[in-house]
């Protein structure tokens, strides 16, 4: 196709469907999509994911008023939806037209303030130049998104052909690439950080106990409210054929009724869990200030609807305020005011919160689906696309292959890497997910079904102008659910989820789930996490599954982070080291003799101002046999092995069957103390026991000796048992 004149766009473009050659789902003709001079243009029809918010698939050309802006965007964007052009750009995924949309603007409004307006024609090198220095002048952004925008004009030269206006009639920088020209030198390296141990440990602690512990009480309360609300809609139904004054006269009755019975079960007025309008409840005679009275929850009980009858308001003049100012002085006040009963916290002997009301038991639902959450995308290794795929029904329980073990099997979605349908896949997980699925199954039922959705993430408001999936809203929710176990479960000095580096609460991304699960799969594989799960349980699970499978990536993901992991452990050895850390075992002499080494050619400058990126390099060779264990580490040699001696057709090193105090390949650190004190104490214990056997005796006096012998060579062995 030729360069078309402004004018011949108007005749041949104006009329195609902007989704010209995408694949649609099921139900949507071509020929009624957005048309290429539609003032806007939806995607929908071709983006496959449910979660994907409508908003990131609409594309609002009216509102740019410039024409000539609004123009050479609508030339670019529907070439990048619609041609392909092999080995430099595949057609634009439809669900990713919001940020080729924001970045094209960026570079039209410069053009536009530059020229007075956007004509690519007029477009040189040094235009481009100044651009380029725009960009980079603003410290906070990063080279790599400098280099993203600079794809803008990039793409105005590759798609001249397909342009109506003809494009950029030069190559852009001759040619080099925008990365090169903002300075940015890729890095293979994930830089999603992973989440610290002290922080993701309580995390998924507390999620564990709100969906195995609290979410009992939550349906509790769903189930009261939704009898409070039946009640009071049938007290009003009935009340409906009443004079307004024997309305009231009814409706104060009730309340007294209501009050009675509070009176008699020891409770107070209820009030709100808080203040959420601003305004306090002053008690009488104690000047005690607390949330206002809940009159939400009055109302329910006596048959007053306010959003039918605003002026039927019980605390409004001709309601009942004395009645309830009298009542507030008598009963005192009680937080939330629902009769569902909290669950009692075992190491405190009270209940975990207060009552619920309307609103905290909202906003508590929606902490339980950040919860689930957190153990769907921690606990499997699937990606924030394929957890938000999941519907109700995912989750089965089948037989491994040999028929002995029973699995857990999630049905999702893959889309990394696949067509834009993306393809159904399978991931075998553990029996938390499994239950944190069940619990959002009864959480989202009402909310989804009321939209016509099998979705377990919808949007938890029962209102019809929100949207229906979570979306890219669970960032926020995550972050509010820390914020929230903090508020329940911790104080300023000891908050339930420990701050981040800089003393500032350690900001969730749904990545760093990923990436932190499969590191400590590769690196960690013999530690728990939540006090009773083992990385050793869910590395399996996953492996078992489609997340283990090529096809997923999360095997490439655990091998890429063992090898950032080796490596990043070989780094504290070299520093500690430096620092006169001493090393024990067969392999000791071996690897300190590397590092001493390697700390002479760096020179005299201390390890931790060294040149870090060389440093890794000198190191990469040898933390590549690197495998950490709780005796002892691996620097692992084949040859030498003493866990292969007996076996064949093994690669890696076989930790069930180390010897560390024979192998020539282990080093142990004072990292492997608390493991090896262990054994010497219990040792010593059973050699308390009067009916061993001598050769009982013997074997735990070797244990024993051997112990103390490791305990002594790695630092100082005073408390080591029976030295």
């Amino acid at each position: 196709m030729t360069g078309l004149s402004p004018a011949a766009s108007s005749r041949q473009y104006d009329l195609r469907p902007v989704l010209a050659t995408a694949p649609l789902k099921p139900g949507f003709d071509r020929g009624a999509l957005s048309r290429y001079s539609d003032p806007s243009w939806d995607l929908g029809p071709a983006v496959f994911r449910e979660s994907a918010r409508r908003c990131h698939v609409t594309v609002h050309l009216g509102s740019v008023e410039d024409t000539s802006v609004r123009e050479a965007l609508r030339e670019l964007l529907y070439a990048r939806l619609n041609v392909d052009l092999p080995g430099h750009r595949k057609i634009l995924p439809p669900g990713s037209v919001r940020q080729a949309f924001n970045r094209a603007r960026r570079f039209f409004d410069f053009v536009r303030d530059e020229l007075g307006v956007v004509d690519l024609h007029r477009v040189d090198q040094p235009l481009l130049d100044r651009y380029a220095r725009h960009l980079s002048a603003d410290r906070a952004r990063r080279p790599v998104i400098v280099a993203q925008l600079l794809e803008v004009p990039a793409d105005l030269f590759l798609y001249r052909d397909h342009l109506p206006s003809g494009g950029l009639r030069f190559q852009p920088w001759t040619g080099r690439s925008p990365a090169r020209v903002a300075g940015y030198r890729h890095v293979r390296e994930n830089r999603t950080p992973r989440i610290p141990e002290a922080i993701i440990s309580p995390l998924l602690a507390w999620s564990i106990r709100y969906v195995t512990e609290f979410a009992a009480d939550f349906f509790a309360a769903r189930e009261e409210m939704d009898n409070l609300e039946a009640h009071c809609a049938s007290l009003s139904e009935q009340d409906s054929v009443l004079e307004r004054k024997d309305r009231r006269r009814q409706q104060r009755k009730r309340l007294e009724d209501y009050f009675g019975r509070l009176r008699s079960e020891g409770r107070g007025v209820p009030v709100w869990g808080t203040a959420h309008n601003g305004i306090f409840l002053r008690h009488p005679e104690t000047g005690e200030l607390s949330p206002p009275v809940n009159a939400h929850l009055l109302h329910l009980h006596i048959g007053i609807d306010t959003l039918a009858e605003p002026k039927m308001h019980i605390q409004l003049t001709n309601g009942a305020p004395r009645q309830i100012r009298a009542a507030v002085l008598e009963l005192g006040v009680e937080t939330g005011g629902m009769d569902t009963p909290i669950s009692i916290l075992p190491e405190t002997g009270k209940p975990w919160r207060s009552r619920f009301d309307a609103k905290t038991l909202s906003a508590e639902e929606r902490m339980l689906q950040s919860a689930a959450y957190i153990l769907c995308a921690y606990l499997t290794g699937m990606r924030d696309c394929e957890v938000q795929a999941m519907q109700r029904g995912c989750v089965s329980l089948t037989r491994s292959d040999d028929g002995v073990i029973m699995r857990h099997r999630v049905q999702s979605v893959a889309y990394k890497g696949k067509s834009a349908q993306g393809e159904p896949a399978e991931w075998v997980t553990i029996e938390p997910v499994a239950r944190a699925v069940e619990v959002l199954e009864r959480l989202s039922f009402r909310v989804a079904s009321a939209r016509g959705l099998t979705t377990l993430w919808p949007v938890l408001i029962a209102r019809p102008v929100c949207k229906d999936h979570l979306s890219a809203e669970i960032v926020r929710q995550l972050n509010h659910f820390r914020d929230h176990l903090n508020d329940l479960f911790g104080t300023p000095d000891a908050p339930a989820i420990p701050d981040g580096p800089g003393g500032q609460p350690w900001r969730i991304t749904t990545r760093q789930f990923r990436r932190t699960i499969a590191w400590h799969i590769a690196n960690r594989p013999f530690g728990t996490i939540a006090g009773m799960i083992q990385y050793k349980h869910a590395s399996v699970a996953a492996f078992e599954g489609y997340a283990g499978s090529s096809r997923s990536g999360f095997r490439a993901e655990v091998e890429n982070q063992r090898s950032l992991g080796q490596l990043d452990d070989l780094l504290i050895y070299f520093d500690e080291r430096q620092a006169g850390a001493r090393l024990s075992g067969p392999a000791a002499a071996r690897i300190a003799k590397t590092l001493d080494s390697v700390s002479d050619d760096l020179g005299p400058l201390p390890a931790m101002i060294a040149d870090r990126a060389r440093l890794r390099t000198m190191l990469a060779s040898l933390a590549r046999t690197l495998h950490v264990g709780v005796l002892a580490d691996c620097f692992f040699d084949p040859g030498t092995a003493v866990c292969l001696k007996q076996v064949t057709g093994v690669k890696g090193p076989l930790t069930a069957l180390c010897q560390p105090t024979h192998c020539p390949n282990a080093c142990i650190t004072s990292r492997h103390r608390s493991a090896w004190a262990r054994s010497a104490q219990e040792a010593a214990d059973l050699l308390k026991e009067k009916r061993l056997s001598t050769l009982q005796r013997s074997i735990l006096q070797q244990d024993l000796e051997r112990a103390n012998t490791v305990l002594a060579g790695i630092g100082d062995a005073r408390s080591a048992p029976g030295s």
